[in-house]
Parts: structure tokens; C-alpha cells; sequence
């Protein structure tokens, strides 16, 4: 059954790839939406009648197709798992890819490259789930590279728009640095384990089992676990838009709308995340790297928050909230909640995914417009939309009881409470944690009052510009509400934005986190670290994450307290945002904040124009064309001066023979006449 998952979205692909072309925008949209349909169904039919009943212990299922390669130790099968952690991917994979689907056979109406657009978006869904159900290291990497080259084309679907080109090949090639870091960890991982698979075979353990069963000094040396975690997470870096690889998402902006709401929102971007909980069980073995991890989620996730707070694209505001919500999942990694990260991936699927769908039907209804200045007012033209959008917003902003209050609230208390950092840094992440929080409360709401509140701006003069998904529109006309085939999957994914974090109810608010339960085989148990685990002792407080094997205990009166803060901050974030741009919605805002703290320039300084100039001027001019084209143009050209020497001789003149001939026989008679008289 795994495998027509898989291959149910790949049919779609090949079908609208090759006969796409000639026929009716209606079949194209049938067959992509039905194969990404069986995906679908298939997905919950395996996840909930044969995954789900299985002992908790054992809930591991593998589909074994061929050995891909067998070169002396090194084995790679071409085979597919399904076990908790993957399930859960598969199913916000599936669910919410269909219901994007669905949405882009409204918003692509029209367009030239229809039938193109949902082959790319097919053939993506089938790298995405070859990704999450790979059993092994390298057949989970195929899945990696091929959405990174589906995304290439969906980012650059707009073949006629040069700032989609350019974001199109800014995207692929960040991602191939953090794809290096990838390649040499699994390397890595094989010579130190013998094994890439994730599953036990023929009697060899997988790596993950070693490396959760044995101490870290049967591998030689610490930092054979740290390498590997530190460049498994350079990978995730590049796929999940971490500092410094993140500049290539809000850029990814230019492809259509859907796109983004697929591939940078809901699924592409997390397989990092993906990643690092997969591999749980190497990274708990390196402190440093757990460290290294929350550092730079918790750097994310501010920096990008105060990025968003100046953005005027919609979908702009978005991305950098993306890269923000993104830190988040990693800083709970690095501190051991993995669980929490993964749940937060879930709901973030819900709720981001939401948003970028309505920001498209935004963009439909005002003519291609994105720039929320040049909005307001809008809830009277667009109300589903905006009762939609509302129920995104209010959940990123941890309104209480919606999705992303808990699962943010979870990431918040495991950060405070950790004992997998040293003493002290838990609790400083956390206060950038919080911050975050209420800066995404921030601009969140900035962003739905310069949208939907006020009094209308879209009337006024402006430069015609092009923002949307067909060249050439102006903001024209009243804005509309947009068809049911948009809005219907809008209110689908408000219901589970609203709804979908109660599966992860933590204890201390009278749940009992069935998301954590169900997930606890899969994902490692992080031993304290040593100088934490005894702070923690002397003031009598436990950890969030005991010792493997041991229980988890929480201090429930802080766990709540602590609660209420970020109920508190998420309230503030939105009066905040009210306060400040219902009375003011054109406000100047930072221009440090609103070029992005020039870090693209930056790059452009240090990284790229160096790199350029070394290429043309050293590498082209001077080693290719002259020394290697001059080495082999100087051979070709030693070849034509002996030739033009020999021509010479070829004189057509027969008298010339024969004296060259009578001197060679006086040569020769001489040269025998000589040896004979000695």
C-alpha cells in the first residue's frame, strides 16, 4: 500500500506532463487532484487501520522494493517506512496538499501553463512522500533533492518574470550548501555505524539503535556525534531557511500563491525539521550540538519576526513569519523537545498553510495587488475570507485553545524547563522565545488591519506593477470575493486551525498529550546535561526530558504561570498591533527593518560578487583561457609549425625528389663507407 501512496501523485505527473497540453483545464485539474485524492485516502487508510492498532512498542511497517545498491558493506535498499513519526507527516502531507490542490485549480484559472503547473506540483508531492517514508538515509535523500527541484520549478514557474528566475535559482543554490553538509553526514554515518537504514535488517541494527543503545565512547570520541548533528543540521538549515541559509524563502515569494502555501509552509520546509527528529537518537549524544541547534532556532525565529514587522508584501510578511515559526521547531529540537517541534510542524501546516491560501484569494479578489498599503477595508468585500484568515491569525498569535497556543505553549515550557542545555540558557531562550510571541502577535495583526480594517486604500493612484500570477494585471476594480473552489478549502483548514491542537493537550491544562505519547517510540530520550541536571537539583525542580527509560516530570504550578504569560503576550501582541495601526496604518516603520537588516547586500559584498569576480577574472581568463585553453591551442599549435616545416618538402617538382633522394644515397654510402673503415 506505501508504495501507491507514493506513486499515486507521480501517475498524475507523467499523465499532465505528456498529454497535459491537449486537454481542457478541467481533466488536468481531475487527474492531479484525484491521484493527490488516492494519496490521500490511502495515507488515513494505512495510518488508522493498520499503523494505529499496533502495540505502541511496535508500531513499525516497512515495504521492501529492491536493493538499490550493494557495494561490498555498504547496502542501500530502495524501501519505504511508515512508523509514528512518519505517519504524522504523511497525513498533514496528503490532507493538506489535496485541499492546496484543490484551491490552485481556481487560482491557476486561465493560466497559460496550467497544465505544467499541476505537473510540477504532482511530481512534488511525490518527492515530498518519498522523503518521509525512506527507510534509509539515502533513499530519503533522492526525496530531498527532488523537492529541491520541484521547488526550483514552482518558484520560477513564471518563466517570463525575471525576479522569479532569479529567486528560483537563489533557492536551489542555497539549498545545495546545506545538501553538501547532508551528503558528508551520511557519509559519516556510514563509516561509523556500517549502516544508513533506519530500521533493523538482517540482523544489523540501524544507526539510530546503535547510536541510542551504545555510549558515546564506543564511537572513539564525541565529536564524531557532534560532526554528524552539527551537518545533518546544515542540511536542515538550507531546507528549513535557518540562519545563515534562509535568505532563499521570502524570495520564493515570487512563484504562485499555492506554491507557497504547499511547498513553504506546510511540508518543503519542514523535512528539516523532519530530519533532525528522525535522526533524534544521534543528536541527543552531542550536548554541543543541541546547544548549537537552539541557538540558532531561537536567532531565527527573532530575527525573522523583526523582519516581518516592516514587510508591506502580504505574502512577504508571511515568508519572514515562516523563517520565524521555523526557529521555533528548531529551538525545541535543541533543547530535546522534539516531539513539541514536530507538533508545532503540524499545526503550523494548519495555520500557515491557511494564511497563504488567503493571502491568494486576497491577491484574486484585488486584481493581483499584494501590497497592504494599498488595501484596507476589506472584510466587507471578502468576509469568508476574512473570517478564515482570522482564525489563522488568532492561532499563530496563541489565541487560547486554537492550534498554535498549544503547540507554542508546549516549545515555551519545554525550553524553560530543559535540562539538555546548560544551566541558565533554557531560560534565557525562553525570554527570546517570548518575545517572538508577541512580536508574531505584532505583525500578524498589523498585517490583517492594514487588510481587512479601516477605510479603503485600494482606490488610490499607484505605478502599475505586476505582483501576481498573470503578467501585465493592474489593481483595477472593486475587490470580490473569491469562487467556492478557493474558499472551501480556506474554511476546511480554519476548522483544523481551530480544532487541531487539541491532540496535543499538555497535562497541566487537564490533557493528557496523546501527540507526545504516540510519538515517544520513535523519538530519542535526552540524557540532563550534567551542569543543568544539578542546578535543577539543588532548587528542586525536575527536567523536561529524564534519562531514557525514566519518567518526565513537571513542575505544574510554573508550567501554568508560565502559560499565562504567553496568554498574555499573545494579547498585548494584538492590542499592540491594534493600537498602533488602526490609528496609523501607513506608518513609517524601520527602514533597517524593512530591507531586511541588509543582509542580502551583504551577501551580495562578501559572498557573491567575490565569487563572481574570482570566477570570471581568475578562474575563466585566467586559468581556463590560458592556461588550459593556451596548453592545448600550444599543442595544436606546435602540430601546425612542424607541418608548415614538412610542407616544404613537398615541392611537386620531381627534379627536387631526385636530388633529395641522390643526397640521402650520398649519406647513406658515406655513413656505411665510414663504419666499414673502423
Amino acid at each position: 500500500m506505501l508504495k501507491w501512496i507514493v506513486l499515486a501523485p507521480l501517475i498524475g505527473a507523467i499523465v499532465n506532463g505528456f498529454f497535459g497540453k491537449r486537454l481542457p483545464e478541467k481533466v488536468i485539474g481531475l487527474i492531479a487532484c484525484s491521484s493527490v485524492a488516492v494519496s490521500t485516502g490511502l495515507a488515513f487508510f494505512a495510518f488508522f487501520t493498520r499503523l494505529l492498532p499496533l502495540p505502541a512498542d511496535q508500531r513499525v511497517i516497512t515495504e521492501h522494493f529492491f536493493t538499490w545498491i550493494q557495494v561490498g558493506k555498504f547496502q542501500a535498499d530502495f524501501a519505504y517506512l511508515l512508523d509514528p513519526l512518519s505517519g504524522i507527516y504523511l497525513l498533514f502531507i496528503t490532507g493538506v496538499g489535496l485541499l492546496i490542490h484543490i484551491y490552485a485549480t481556481g487560482y491557476m484559472h486561465g493560466d497559460p501553463g496550467f497544465y505544467r503547473f499541476f505537473t510540477y506540483l504532482n511530481l512534488f508531492m511525490f518527492m515530498m512522500l518519498t522523503l518521509v517514508l525512506a527507510d534509509n538515509l539515502l533513499v530519503l535523500f533522492v526525496g530531498w533533492e527532488g523537492v529541491g527541484l520541484c521547488s526550483y520549478l514552482l518558484i520560477g514557474y513564471y518563466i517570463r518574470r525575471q525576479e522569479a528566475g532569479d529567486a528560483a535559482k537563489k533557492a536551489f543554490i542555497t539549498n545545495r550548501i546545506g545538501d553538501f553538509g547532508y551528503m558528508i553526514a551520511m557519509f559519516t554515518v556510514f563509516v561509523t555505524f556500517g549502516t544508513i537504514s533506519f530500521v533493523t535488517k538482517a540482523g544489523v541494527p540501524s544507526f539510530l539503535v546503535q547510536a541510542a543503545e551504545q555510549p558515546v565512547e564506543v564511537w572513539g570520541a564525541a565529536g564524531v556525534m557532534t560532526a554528524i548533528a552539527l551537518l545533518l543540521f546544515v542540511g536542515a538549515t538550507g531546507k528549513s531557511a535557518q540562519i545563515p541559509l534562509f535568505v532563499w524563502l521570502p524570495d520564493a515569494m515570487a512563484g504562485p500563491t499555492p506554491v507557497s502555501a504547499l511547498i513553504h509552509a506546510a511540508t518543503m520546509v519542514t523535512a528539516g525539521v523532519y530530519l533532525i527528529a528522525r535522526c533524534s537518537a544521534v543528536v541527543v549524544k552531542s550536548p554541543t550540538a543541541m546547544l548549537v541547534i537552539a541557538l540558532i532556532g531561537a536567532a531565527t525565529a527573532i530575527f525573522a519576526a523583526t523582519v516581518g514587522l516592516a514587510q508591506n508584501d502580504i505574502k512577504k510578511v508571511l515568508a519572514y513569519s515562516t523563517v520565524s515559526q521555523l526557529g521555533y521547531m528548531f529551538l525545541a529540537c535543541g533543547v530535546g523537545a522534539f516531539t513539541a517541534g514536530v507538533f508545532h510542524v503540524v499545526t503550523h501546516a494548519f495555520f500557515k498553510a491557511l494564511l497563504f491560501l488567503g493571502s491568494g484569494s486576497v491577491i484574486h479578489g484585488m486584481h493581483e495587488e499584494q501590497d497592504i498599503r494599498r488595501m484596507g477595508g476589506l472584510k466587507k468585500y471578502m468576509p469568508i475570507t476574512f473570517a478564515t484568515m482570522m482564525a489563522g491569525w488568532l492561532a499563530i498569535s496563541g489565541f487560547p485553545l486554537l492550534s498554535g497556543f498549544f503547540s507554542k505553549d508546549e516549545i515555551l515550557w519545554k525550553t524553560w524547563s530543559t535540562t539538555a542545555l546548560p544551566h541558565g540558557w533554557g531560560r534565557a531562550l525562553w525570554v527570546v522565545a517570548a518575545l517572538t510571541a508577541l512580536l508574531t502577535a505584532i505583525y500578524m495583526t498589523r498585517m490583517m488591519v492594514l487588510t481587512f480594517f479601516g477605510e479603503s486604500r485600494f482606490g488610490h493612484a499607484h505605478d502599475a506593477h505586476d505582483h501576481g500570477h498573470n503578467d501585465g494585471h493592474e489593481s483595477h476594480g472593486k475587490p470580490h470575493e473569491s469562487p467556492a473552489v478557493m474558499w472551501v478549502p480556506l474554511a476546511v483548514l480554519a476548522v483544523l486551525s481551530i480544532v487541531g491542537g487539541f491532540v496535543g493537550v499538555p497535562a497541566a491544562l487537564g490533557g493528557s498529550n496523546h501527540f507526545e505519547h504516540f510519538l515517544e517510540p520513535v523519538i530519542a530520550h535526552v540524557a540532563p546535561h550534567e551542569a543543568a541536571a544539578a542546578a535543577h537539583d539543588a532548587h528542586g525542580v525536575a527536567g523536561v526530558a529524564g534519562v531514557a527509560g525514566g519518567e518526565e516530570h513537571h513542575d505544574v504550578a510554573t508550567e501554568r504561570l508560565l502559560t499565562g504569560v504567553s496568554v498574555l503576550l499573545g494579547f498585548l501582541g494584538i492590542g499592540i498591533g491594534f493600537a498602533v495601526f488602526r490609528r496609523r496604518p501607513l506608518r513609517q516603520m524601520p527602514k533597517l527593518l524593512e530591507e531586511k537588516y541588509y543582509v542580502d547586500e551583504a551577501y551580495e559584498a562578501s559572498v557573491i560578487q567575490p565569487l563572481e569576480t574570482t570566477s570570471r577574472d581568475f578562474l575563466w581568463k585566467g586559468v581556463d583561457v590560458r592556461v588550459i585553453d593556451g596548453a592545448v591551442n600550444g599543442v595544436a599549435r606546435s602540430f601546425a609549425g612542424a607541418a608548415n616545416l614538412l610542407r616544404y618538402t613537398q615541392t611537386g617538382s620531381s627534379r627536387n625528389y631526385a636530388a633529395v633522394i641522390l643526397i640521402g644515397a650520398i649519406i647513406l654510402i658515406g655513413y656505411f663507407g665510414y663504419m666499414a673503415t673502423r
